[in-house]
């Protein structure tokens, strides 16, 4: 097996940590050109020493000399800021793990889809707010897309003779998040901490706050109708508590095409590693009898309606899913950092849509500045609920 060149972009977070596990599995067979992380300098030094890149970045400027230091010796060139997580994004790679959470995300992915190598994608944000401009990329520079989120990932497995006009729906499972039997008091008085235990997956704290509101299956639903070309009435959701089941799909023949497996990332980010082989992996292996059993139940949108809102932005089109994308972010910073409280997420997003509506989003520029348009009205709203 020749030796595949990679990049990861976000390489000191969850999915970026789990994809270098892999890649350390199978050393002989990946070189991994650039790795940008995220501020944690401890982990991103040990990760470049022990991988040895061509071009090391942190995302953080301020972070610059202390990155220095501490790579002083090794031969390892290092950088910082913006446009150096560009530059790294750039440097042809026949793979490149795309795990920077949120629309800062978009440009450093638009950067590698530019060489037309397989981006990995784990950074639904950007497909969210750009989705037209990021799929006319993909297209023009003959880059190949694989979702690396477990549900899309698992859509894509079960799509895999590629027969799309034989699709009749697609299902994606919810696991509920860590609030899926409480009462409105209870979300309401909840802290925090609360939010970002997630009973099932290990994930980093924004999408683990989506997945107590429930946005990140409404973020997944405007992601699977970019990705598959579906309407959104073809894209259920159900809540499966077990996370054994991570995507279905249903044909026009009656026949269900299902991909099972643990709650382990490391399953779908090897299988878009090796794609479109296969790639062994340390993932714990599913014995159903263990399982025992497997429940599946409708989503509650009316104690969860980031759901129903996200379908809305999704049928509104244009750039209504850009501000759904953006108003969350700043609402879910906001509740992190205590300013408004955990119902407050999506009333404000809810908010700041039906004051935007679905605005034209042609390029790039215009989706960035209807995302800080849409970023500073959130952000006066969440400033006049902590007040």
């Amino acid at each position: 097996m020749p030796v595949k060149i990679v990049t990861i972009l976000g390489s000191t977070g969850s999915v970026g940590t789990q994809t270098l596990d892999i890649l350390a599995e199978h050393s002989d067979n990946y070189h991994v050109r650039a790795l940008v992380g995220g501020r944690n300098i401890a982990l991103l030094v040990a990760q470049a020493k022990k991988f040895r890149p061509e071009l090391t970045v942190v995302a953080e400027p301020s972070l610059l000399q202390e990155l220095r230091t501490a790579l002083a010796g090794s031969g390892l060139a290092c950088a910082a800021g913006r446009a150096a997580v560009i530059e790294a994004a750039a440097m042809p790679a026949e793979w490149t793990m795309s795990a920077i959470t949120g629309v800062i995300g978009l440009e450093p992915t638009l950067a590698a889809i530019r060489h037309g190598g397989t981006i990995a994608f784990a950074n639904k944000e950007a497909l969210v707010s750009a989705g037209e401009v990021f799929l006319r990329a993909v297209a023009e520079y003959q880059a190949t897309l694989l979702p690396v989120d477990s549900e899309h990932n698992a859509i894509m497995q079960a799509m895999a003779d590629n027969n799309r006009q034989a699709i009749e729906k697609i299902v994606l499972t919810a696991s509920g998040g860590p609030f899926l039997n409480f009462s409105f008091e209870e979300m309401r008085a909840t802290a925090p901490e609360a939010a970002l235990r997630h009973p099932i997956w290990s994930m980093g704290a924004k999408i683990s706050i989506d997945s107590a509101t429930m946005m990140n299956k409404g973020l997944e639903v405007i992601e699977a109708a970019r990705l598959f070309s579906l309407a959104s009435e073809q894209i259920e959701v159900v809540v499966h508590p077990q996370s054994v089941i991570h995507g279905l799909a249903y044909y026009t023949d009656g026949s269900v095409l299902a991909q099972l497996g643990a709650p382990d990332m490391r399953i779908p980010i090897a299988h878009s590693l090796a794609w479109p082989q296969r790639l062994a992996t340390k993932a714990p292996r599913l014995n159903l009898a263990e399982v025992a059993k497997l429940e599946f139940f409708p989503p509650d949108e009316v104690r969860f309606p980031a759901l129903r809102v996200a379908r809305e932005a999704l049928r509104a089109g244009a750039g209504a899913p850009t501000v759904l994308n953006a108003a969350n972010e700043v609402a879910v910073a906001a509740f992190l950092a205590r300013k408004i409280g955990f119902l407050d997420i999506v009333a404000i997003v809810e908010l700041v849509l039906t004051q935007f509506g679905a605005p034209p989003v042609l390029d790039l520029a215009s989706v960035l500045a209807l995302d800080n348009a849409a970023r500073d009205a959130a952000t006066r709203l969440t400033a006049a609920k902590a007040a």
